[in-house]
């Protein structure tokens, strides 16, 4: 079986992907295939799994109960559920998702103060998810959006640790960020400072290489040139490109070491591994396991890569 054929034997979250981005199916047959999403696979099991309070697994950020002696961070609460439907492409305009949104809308509250889902809380590693979820599901955000512009530090970025002292940017806060923002941005363009406020997070990454600290070259993380998905609140530097490809960017120069590294990672079948899961609880799988080829993996890679050498 060849990649193609491998990637679209798989579920309907995957397919419709792969059918848009890397063949040139016509765009009813996409649009045909991602209707499927609701209605079977994972996405449609994931639907199925909201609770009669509108949450997945009884909260917000965390589940209910949840006593902190797991082995990681569970991933099965409504935050990371409703990412999940994103990433797998749910229609937000579908009565699928139209009716599990209102409900988190009407009924989730963040576990930090109370606060409405689509209202945020104070972290803006936090609130770039909810941006993003807000935005795509079609949920006013504003609020949260005109918190995190003001949030925005000196070198660009956005850091968790802020209302705590720091000063510095944090990677995992500011892809949150600027992956909340870019989705966003899609229905709000003429935001004030919108614009600019993106352009400098995404100088941020580009001046350090999506992966080197900017005042020596060193690598800041290992850990980031193993590619994870989910990628939950993580960054890694697949992710980062990831991102400036959904931004429609015309690739930077200083994206070569980022781009060489997702190369020398392709396998000889021409697929990619799934590396770095994030440990905790989950709602199902949806590869086979570290270190065995991973149909996300290989989508996001070759997109990436298609992106950058048509560019």
């Amino acid at each position: 079986m060849d990649v193609l054929d491998w990637l679209l034997d798989s579920d309907p979250a995957i397919r419709w992907q792969v059918l848009r981005d890397l063949t040139d199916a016509p765009a009813q047959v996409v649009a045909a295939e991602r209707a499927q999403v609701a209605a079977r696979g994972w996405g449609a099991r994931l639907l199925a799994l909201q609770g009669g309070d509108g949450q997945w697994d009884g909260g917000t950020y965390y589940p209910w109960p949840f006593d902190e002696s797991e082995r990681g961070q569970p991933w099965t609460a409504t935050t990371y559920t409703l990412l999940l439907l994103r990433d797998f492409g749910l229609d937000p305009g579908s009565g699928e998702a139209r009716a599990a949104v209102a409900s988190v809308r009407d009924r989730s509250r963040w576990e930090e103060d109370g606060q409405p889902f689509f209202e945020g809380e104070v972290e803006p590693c936090v609130n770039g998810m909810a941006v993003a979820l807000g935005a795509y599901f079609g949920e006013n955000v504003d609020g949260i959006v005109t918190r995190l512009l003001a949030e925005q530090l000196d070198d660009g970025g956005w850091n968790c640790e802020a209302e705590r002292g720091s000063t510095r940017s944090s990677f995992d806060t500011t892809i949150n960020v600027l992956e909340g923002l870019l989705e966003y941005g899609r229905a709000h363009a003429d935001v004030p400072g919108l614009a600019a406020a993106r352009q400098r997070g995404e100088e941020y990454l580009l001046e350090r290489g999506l992966l080197r600290r900017k005042s020596n070259g060193e690598l800041i993380d290992p850990a980031w040139l193993r590619f994870s998905y989910p990628t939950r609140w993580h960054y890694d530097v697949l992710r980062g490109l990831e991102y400036f490809r959904a931004a429609g960017s015309v690739p930077d120069a200083r994206l070569g070491e980022a781009l060489d590294l997702v190369r020398s990672k392709r396998l000889p079948g021409g697929t990619w591994l799934l590396e770095n899961s994030h440990p905790g609880r989950i709602h199902f799988p949806l590869d086979e396991g570290d270190g065995r080829p991973g149909r996300w993996n290989t989508l996001r890679a070759q997109r990436v890569l298609n992106w950058a050498e048509g560019a």
